[in-house]
């Protein structure tokens, strides 16, 4: 009898653990919009600028030039098990920035991340102008702005930014000014500097293909 038991046991035991055998639940697609963390190339942690439809309907958005090289993939830093979500397509040395094409089936467009929402694009802030921006690192931040260095076409403000800022949005409202490059001296202290985006929109209209004819969600 005790044999009996102990059989009719393991065999509950190994159909129990059937049951709760199965394929793994598919990663949902990742949510993305200007202030969204990006990996590039499995490695570099930027910010994503924005994300829209360019004038042929793709799915693109846009990031510093020094986060990766055409090719290179892109993941989200929150959601990581959707795997490649895009590839980044082309770049400016000279503006910094660049541009993804994404997989509309794997990315969920959005308008806002966390404190900040685009609704769309507009000329370069100016002093006394309050601008935010939303990183990967540093989060909401927002400072004044000291003026647009008009022979650069960039932008210093005095918003705390740190590696892996690169990218973020910089909105005066909710309108889209410029990207974050860079901080000069120390990471929050120093002041950000960032290129206008109107600049990279004109840079990108002039060079066609993807990415070309622009608008934010």
């Amino acid at each position: 009898m005790l044999k009996r038991l102990a059989v009719l046991f393991a065999m509950v035991a190994a159909m129990v653990a059937l049951v709760g055998v199965g394929p793994a639940a598919a990663a949902g697609p990742a949510v993305l919009g200007g202030g969204s963390g990006i990996i590039v190339g499995g490695e570099a942690m930027c910010t994503l600028t924005t994300i829209g439809h360019d004038g042929a309907g793709r799915l693109v958005g846009i990031t510093a030039g020094h986060c990766g090289e055409p090719g290179m993939a892109i993941t989200s830093s929150h959601n990581e098990e959707a795997g490649i979500v895009g590839h980044m397509v082309s770049k400016s040395t000279q503006w910094d920035y660049a541009v993804i094409e994404f997989n509309p089936a794997k990315v969920v467009p959005v308008n806002r991340v966390g404190g900040v929402t685009i609704t769309g694009i507009g000329a370069p802030a100016n002093f006394p102008d309050i601008v935010c921006k939303e990183g990967l690192r540093t989060g909401n931040t927002c400072g004044i702005t000291w003026g647009d260095l008009v022979q650069t076409n960039e932008t210093w403000t005095q918003m705390c930014v740190i590696e892996g800022d690169s990218g973020s949005p910089v909105v005066r409202g909710t309108t889209l000014v410029g990207m974050v490059n860079a901080y000069v001296g120390f990471a929050c202290i120093g002041p950000e500097l960032g290129t206008n985006i109107d600049v990279i929109m004109a840079d990108i209209n002039a060079r066609g293909g993807v990415g070309a004819g622009y608008r934010p969600i």
